[in-house]
């Protein structure tokens, strides 16, 4: 009788069913099938069938782990009461390879919830998707609408992640959004060390189409009893009624750039220009935060521009320069946080605005004719008294325009332009100091925050047809922000630890106790009788 031994094997390998879909897969692409396939179907099955052995591999990676049993049976939650009592128990996770299982060990006591050491080593969400999953679908949300994210979602992973599912997800995904951006202070103060001497601050106001119940209370009564005048459409200069204004904010240091009011204007006079060495020149924006929020009050908003300018600059040893268009609410509430910090400012009405106004001032004055002449004419005048601000003397061009609208005999109706951008001139005299910005190197336009508001609002949250409710946009709009400022990956590493804080670490007294770890597989020869 002799004794002869089997090949040796693991008793029980989570991966025998991973090598056995492996091995099969490789069999299909050495097969004649697979050779008459053009690359397209390749590409298609590969996607398919390697998504398939990726779930096939997790669930072995999370069934190796073990039950997730606890030395010594000895569970305390956070109520303090010992969980004596245990059981297996299995959950369901649907990550972005596709459904997987779960098996657990859990720890119960009367009147007490069952605690489960496992998930926390795991950090299992509390709800049916991975935060990979989840992950997936906030890089979509912040994109395009729930739908087509939804669809995005689907296609490229293998789990689906319904539309309602989502908007929850993106609504827990910025929950640590404050909290993040307060324990970045010390990190925040390092880099700012190292940042150019011009702190920026910059704020303006976007609207965003909401539902009814979801407009301020005198936007929402204005929609209710306002009728249209035309059926099928908005009558020339009516408005929807229906938009909900979200305050935007950005903070940036940059390096002087000292201009003349010549080069200034030079810059401004044709979009045809060829740039000069200048332009290669000119500083770009660093550290750049960009945040906005349609639920907190514009001065809520102010203030957190504050704050973040301070854990960038706590000794308050740079220039900080305000940016805003010129809104008086928006001048009061950065003036009183000025004040209330202690912080001397230089505010700045942007140049592009005051342009803006000249333009319609010369048309008025020289008319429209609508000819190269009349034209030409227009951006001569504008160009002399945009020369003429640029270097401090708005209440001069402001004087002289009047008088050029009296020797014109205007009828109040013709000059109107003229004196609007007259006062425009005079009451913002303060902010207009151009002369002494371009010697002191300071920005002048607010195109940051201009461009935040077309892209961080108005690219997103005014697809055609979109109607948001408050909870819905406020997390868009910050998930856009950590987008817009490069600290999605960041505050996503950041969230991930909250979660385990939040749905694990504060479940128990001290912390999760350690599971056990699983045994290995025994290495054996299986022996046969052969006669």
């Amino acid at each position: 009788m002799d004794i002869q031994a089997r090949s040796p094997a693991l008793e029980n390998d989570p991966f025998a069913g991973c090598d056995k879909f492996y091995q099969g897969l490789r069999a299909r692409l050495t097969s004649k099938e697979s050779l008459g396939m053009d690359h397209a179907a390749m590409e298609r099955l590969l996607l398919d069938e390697g998504t398939e052995l990726l779930r096939q591999l997790y669930q072995a990676w999370i069934d190796q782990r073990g039950s997730g049993e606890v030395a010594g049976d000895v569970v305390v939650g956070a109520d303090e009461i010992r969980r004596p009592h245990t059981r297996l128990l299995t959950r369901n996770l649907k990550t972005v390879f596709g459904s997987v299982t779960v098996s657990r060990t859990g720890y119960s006591a009367h009147d007490a919830d069952t605690l489960f050491p496992r998930d926390a080593e795991l950090n299992l969400p509390a709800e049916l998707y991975s935060l990979g999953l989840q992950r997936r679908g906030v890089d979509e949300v912040v994109k395009t609408s729930f739908d087509q994210s939804t669809a995005a979602v689907a296609k490229t992973t293998g789990a689906e992640l319904p539309k309602r599912q989502l908007e929850e997800s993106a609504r827990r995904a910025v929950v640590d959004f404050d909290e993040f951006y307060r324990r970045r202070g010390a990190a925040a103060v390092g880099a700012g060390a190292q940042s150019s001497e011009i702190l920026v601050l910059t704020t303006d106001a976007k609207g965003i189409r909401m539902r009814l119940e979801y407009l301020r209370e005198a936007t929402r009564k204005i929609a209710e009893t306002h009728a249209h005048k035309m059926l099928k459409r908005l009558s020339p200069g009516e408005k929807r009624g229906r938009k909900r204004m979200a305050q935007v904010a950005g903070v940036y240091t940059i390096a002087p750039f000292i201009r003349s009011p010549e080069n200034v204007a030079g810059d401004l006079s044709s979009v045809r220009a060829v740039p000069d060495e200048r332009s290669a020149l000119r500083p770009r924006p660093e550290h750049k935060r960009l945040f906005a929020s349609i639920d907190q009050e514009p001065a809520r908003v102010v203030e957190e521009m504050f704050q973040e300018a301070l854990r960038r600059d706590p000794e308050r040893s740079k220039t900080w320069a305000v940016l805003v268009d010129g809104s008086p609410s928006q001048l009061k509430l950065v003036k009183a946080a000025a004040r209330r910090h202690g912080v001397k400012v230089t505010i700045v009405v942007d140049l592009i605005h005051v342009l803006e106004y000249l333009w319609k001032a010369a048309f008025a004055l020289l008319g429209t004719g609508g000819s190269e002449t009349s034209t030409a004419s227009a951006e001569r005048w504008t160009t002399q008294r945009l020369l003429e601000i640029l270097r401090g003397r708005s209440s001069d061009v402001a004087a002289g325009m009047r008088r050029s609208a009296t020797l014109r005999k205007l009828t109040p109706k013709q000059r109107a332009a003229v004196d609007t951008c007259a006062d425009y001139l005079l009451k913002y005299r303060p902010y207009l100091r151009y002369d002494a910005y371009l010697s002191a190197g300071l920005p002048i336009a607010t195109g940051v925050i201009e461009g935040a508001c077309r892209h961080l609002v108005n690219d997103r949250m005014g697809i055609t047809g979109a109607s948001w409710s408050l909870r819905g946009a406020e997390a868009v709009l910050k998930l856009r922000s950590l987008m817009a400022s490069h600290d999605l990956d960041e505050y996503w590493a950041f969230h991930e630890k909250a979660e385990w804080c939040r749905n694990h670490a504060a479940a128990y007294h001290g912390p999760p106790p350690p599971t056990i770890p699983p045994l290995k597989p025994t290495l054996r020869r299986h022996l046969t009788l052969v006669s």
